[in-house]
């Protein structure tokens, strides 16, 4: 009998052709959606506010809704879609992590945080509990083999599109488990290859960098958390001058230009936020510009480096990978210096390091 595939069927245009394709090379599949609680459905909120983890009854919304919107899918590919509650674990594991990330004056990447604890972490095991033996999911990246039996994780080939760089966090027994059909197509060829087999989307639009905030106003999200308090400081520039006040670290990023407010024949970027003194550093744009940065909690996906490397690294998904040298300072920290100068280097973000279209691995600013 032919392994069971689980494909993490989002209701988006990529995960549905990534079924359909594996349809195609006779794949026997299931189909799974969790629930984060942070669904925009309007049967599962109440003016936008998730209904509350953990009870059956507001699961029950969820899962209802899901069916209904995914039926069309499953009919089309003729499969069972399974929903997956994940609401404990993505409030706990993301949403806190981003919370008390800004709460400690740094810039979180959530999603470089759901891959390995929520996609290929929970929805992993829930596809194993069902017997399947991998899961797949609509991600414009690769994954090869080699001769000793180690995964290496690679780029899509679609330069617009790939997304390696959300994938740096995976382990050696997450991606032997993990499938990608979409690492080496365009996403030109994809869309035409749901048009041309008929396959519609649930969800029209683009999936968001981060999915459980709608408006894309980050501050406004925490502003509404309970759990947040917005502190307001001074701004400073980087001789220590008072040029203002500020609302809240948790409104800026390193680099960032807009909503400083400091009037000036020259405009002000965010330098540095000193958390400890709840101040906000700004300077002039050649301040924010660094040769090196440290990273830690470094996920190496095969061998660690032993000696000095040269890599090219990412300091952010939209950012183009540039050349600098590794060092190597204990099993998950490393120095990295840039071989030309870097704007707003942020500590928080993920710092993710290539050789060529090989992912070596990936951790934390520091």
């Amino acid at each position: 009998m032919k392994h069971l595939t689980a494909v993490a069927l989002s209701g988006g245009i990529d995960s549905l052709v990534a079924a359909g394709l594996l349809q195609k090379q006779n794949h026997r599949i299931i189909g799974l959606h969790f629930i984060t609680g942070y669904e925009t459905d309007t049967d599962c909120t109440r003016a936008g506010v998730p209904l509350p983890a953990g009870t059956i009854e507001s699961f029950e919304y969820f899962k209802t809704s899901a069916l209904k919107k995914l039926a069309p899918i499953a009919d089309r590919l003729d499969i069972k879609i399974d929903i997956v509650d994940c609401r404990k674990q993505f409030q706990s594991t993301v949403v806190d992590y981003f919370i008390t990330t800004y709460r400690n004056g740094k810039t979180p990447n959530p999603c470089l945080f759901c891959n390995p604890n929520i996609k290929f972490g929970m929805l992993l095991e829930a596809a194993m509990e069902r017997g399947a033996s991998r899961l797949a999911t609509g991600h414009y990246a690769l994954i090869k083999k080699d001769s000793m039996g180690r995964f290496h994780l690679y780029k899509g080939v679609d330069p617009l599109k790939e997304q390696s760089y959300f994938l740096a966090m995976l382990s050696q027994e997450q991606l032997a488990r993990a499938c990608f059909p979409l690492g080496g197509m365009l996403k030109t060829d994809v869309v035409k290859l749901a048009r041309k087999n008929k396959l519609l989307p649930a969800d029209k639009d683009e999936s968001q960098d981060i999915c459980f905030i709608k408006s894309k106003k980050y501050g406004a999200f925490l502003d509404n958390r309970p759990e947040f308090k917005p502190r307001p400081g001074l701004i400073e520039d980087t001789m220590g001058t008072v040029l203002g006040r500020h609302k809240g670290l948790h409104l800026f990023t390193i680099g960032q230009r807009r909503g400083i407010n400091c009037p000036s024949a020259e405009p002000y970027y965010v330098v540095r936020l000193d958390r400890q003194r709840n101040r906000l550093i700004v300077g002039r744009k050649k301040e924010t510009l660094a040769k090196e940065c440290y990273v830690e909690n470094i996920n190496w996906i095969d061998n660690r480096p032993k000696k000095p490397v040269e890599i090219q690294v990412r300091l952010r998904y939209r950012h183009k990978a540039v050349s600098a040298m590794l060092y190597r300072m204990t099993d998950n920290c490393a120095e990295i210096r840039f071989a030309d100068l870097q704007e707003a280097v942020t500590p928080g973000q993920g710092a993710v390091f290539y050789k060529n279209d090989e992912v070596l691995g990936g951790g934390w600013i520091k």
